[in-house]
């Protein structure tokens, strides 16, 4: 559970701010949009395969250059 305390001469925008940052990069959404749906292992296999080929792909071009 991601908690921020309103400190002392902060605004709501700060505070809302810091919020948002907490919640990136403790993961809580990208969690909950994975999990939205449910994939298969085969499905999920097939996706992380193809996110390597891209990742490899684009290693190789910017090794290139």
């Amino acid at each position: 559970m991601t908690t921020v305390m309103l400190r002392s001469n902060e605004s709501q925008d700060q505070l809302l701010k810091r919020f948002r940052k907490k919640v990136a990069k403790s993961g809580v959404l990208s969690t909950v949009r994975r999990k939205r749906w449910f994939v298969s292992k085969s499905e999920l296999r097939r996706i992380q395969k193809k996110k390597a080929v891209r990742r490899f792909k684009r290693r190789q071009v910017t090794d290139i250059e």
